[in-house]
């Protein structure tokens, strides 16, 4: 199932320990605090526990959403890149 998961971690450390452990399961960077990725169940469930082990006594704000193949093929995009000169 895709997944997408999106925090607001105040804490530099914290924050990198939660993207570490996205980009150990496989998740993609889509922005700087979003991962997203094809995660089944049983890896939602414990990448999401990993999350909690790593942020054991942080003050954070994590976000976890599984989409449906259709729903997630629904999703608009819209992506730029120019040149700031």
């Amino acid at each position: 199932m895709q997944c997408l998961v999106i925090y607001d971690i105040p804490n530099d450390r914290a924050r990198q320990r939660v993207a570490d452990a996205c980009l150990d399961y496989g998740l993609q960077r889509i922005q700087y605090s979003a991962f997203a990725g094809n995660l089944s169940r049983t890896h939602q469930r414990a990448l999401f526990g990993e999350i909690t082990r790593r942020l054991k006594g942080y003050t954070a704000n994590v976000q976890l959403f599984v989409f449906d193949a259709k729903t997630w093929s629904e999703r608009k995009i819209l992506e730029q890149q120019y040149d700031d000169a």
